[in-house]
């Protein structure tokens, strides 16, 4: 009964929540979809091409991303981080926080909003290793937050300034 009573619920929100915001949930489970099979299909490091450079935590890259925060970019980079978390429950596969964090930085990036992904490891009693990924842009926790506390980080993707400074694809001439 518990469970008819959350799928009621979760219908009901979905049909109150406005187009807008219906579409930005279908943007985010498409997006993570895309990440779910890219991942199957492409190895790792032909998928991180396309998040930007990868640097130590301490990079000054890293902290600058969050300090040129526009208003309009915190807005998008929270409902984007409301987007995926919503539509991750829904999705047909268990989407874990590296499909979720690459869903997010995607939707950012089709907007111009610059954002971190960050990568951390550790271990805990249930698992001999423990990895996730979490995601920020415009000074806002997009994804992945909270942080476990027995992870350590390990190194993120910052935007580069000749993927990031373009929205869609590079033109050749």
């Amino acid at each position: 009964m518990a469970q008819s009573q959350s799928l009621a619920h979760k219908v009901r929100t979905a049909v109150t929540m406005g187009p807008r915001r219906q579409l930005l949930v279908a943007e985010a489970s498409a997006r993570m979809a895309v990440a779910r099979i890219s991942l199957a299909i492409y190895p790792f490091r032909r998928l991180a091409k396309g998040f930007g450079a990868f640097v130590p935590p301490n990079d000054p890259r890293v902290l600058a991303s969050a300090a040129n925060a526009a208003d309009d970019h915190a807005r998008a980079a929270r409902e984007i981080g409301w987007a995926v978390r919503t539509a991750a429950p829904w999705m047909p596969f268990r989407s874990v926080c590296l499909q979720q964090a690459m869903a997010a930085h995607a939707m950012l990036k089709r907007r111009g909003v610059a954002s971190v992904m960050h990568f951390g490891a550790g271990k805990s009693a249930e698992k001999p290793i423990d990895a996730h990924a979490w995601l920020d842009a415009a000074g806002v926790k997009v994804t992945g937050y909270p942080v476990a506390s027995n992870l350590s980080e390990i190194g993120c993707f910052v935007p580069t300034l000749s993927r990031e400074s373009s929205v869609g694809p590079a033109r050749q001439s």
